[in-house]
C-alpha cells in the first residue's frame, strides 16, 4: 500500500481532531454526522497528545474460551502486518461481547504493540493497567474499564470492524486525541495538512476579538474575515470547482 509522506504526518499531528473534522467538512466529502467515533470511545489519557496512523483492525472476546490458541496467539500476526500499512499502526479492536466480559488490552499488549512501532490502541471494550499504559506513554481510547482480561483472544484480524459507531477498515487513517477519533480520507491527507495553518489563523481572527474588544461592531467585522478566508479555503480544495 502506497505509503503518506512523513512530513504531513507531523504535520496533522500538529492540530487537534476537532479542528481535522473542520478541515476535511471544507471539502464536502462525506456528511457532517460521520467519519468520527461517538462519545462511548474516550481518551484514557487526555494529557497525551494527538496520534496519527493506520488501523491494524481486528476483534476481540473474552466472555467464554477460544476454540484454538492463547490469550496472546494474535499478536504476531498483528504486528507482522503493521509493515503492510501505508504508516504507523493505529491498533483498532472491535470487542465481540456486549457488555465487555474483560479488558482488550494491558500492559503487555500495548508493550508489545508500541515496541513494533504502533502509536495507539483504540477499542469499543475496555481496557486496564491503565498506570502502567501511561508510564510508558501509549495512547489509548476505550469504552470503559475491566479489572481481568477474562478469556481474551483476538478472533479475526484485518477485517472491518465497528467501533464508537464508525466502520474502520484496515489502513484507515485515524487521527485521535482528547476529544475524540476521526477517520481522514488519505486522498485528501496532504490537503488537510497544507490547509491547517490557515484555518487555524482565521479561527483566531473570529476569537480574538471577543478577547480583545468584545463589541458588536468588531465581532461583525472578526465574522467578516473569518468567512473570506473560510471561503478561499473551501474554494481551494473543491472537487466541483468550476
Amino acid at each position: 500500500m502506497a505509503s503518506i509522506a512523513a512530513g504531513v504526518l507531523s504535520k496533522l499531528r500538529e492540530f487537534d481532531t476537532p479542528t481535522v473534522c473542520n478541515l476535511i467538512e471544507l471539502f464536502e466529502m462525506r456528511p457532517r454526522n460521520e467519519g468520527y467515533m461517538d462519545a462511548r470511545i474516550r481518551a484514557c489519557f487526555p494529557e497525551m497528545a494527538p496520534i496519527v496512523g493506520f488501523a491494524s483492525t481486528a476483534t476481540f472476546r473474552s466472555a467464554k474460551p477460544p476454540r484454538a490458541g492463547g490469550a496472546y496467539s494474535g499478536l504476531s500476526q498483528q504486528t507482522e502486518g503493521f509493515k503492510d500499512l501505508s504508516g504507523p499502526a493505529v491498533v483498532v479492536f472491535q470487542d465481540l461481547d456486549d457488555p465487555a466480559a474483560g479488558a482488550t488490552f494491558g500492559e503487555v499488549m500495548c508493550s508489545t504493540y508500541k515496541a513494533f512501532g504502533a502509536v495507539g490502541l483504540i477499542t469499543s471494550g475496555a481496557g486496564r493497567d491503565l498506570d502502567q499504559v501511561r508510564a510508558i506513554g501509549f495512547p489509548v481510547f476505550t469504552g470503559g474499564t475491566v479489572c481481568s482480561h477474562g478469556y481474551n483472544h483476538i478472533p479475526q484480524i484485518g477485517v472491518p470492524v465497528r467501533v464508537g459507531g464508525l466502520t474502520v477498515y484496515p489502513d484507515d487513517m485515524l487521527h485521535a486525541d482528547c476529544n475524540g477519533v476521526a477517520s481522514v480520507p488519505k486522498e485528501i491527507a496532504a490537503e488537510v495538512a497544507d490547509i491547517g495553518d490557515d484555518f487555524m489563523k482565521a479561527e483566531a481572527i473570529l476569537i480574538e476579538p471577543l478577547r480583545d474588544d468584545p463589541s458588536e461592531a468588531s465581532l461583525v467585522e472578526a465574522r467578516r474575515a473569518y468567512g473570506e478566508i473560510v471561503s478561499g479555503l473551501r474554494r481551494r480544495v473543491s472537487r466541483n470547482a468550476t
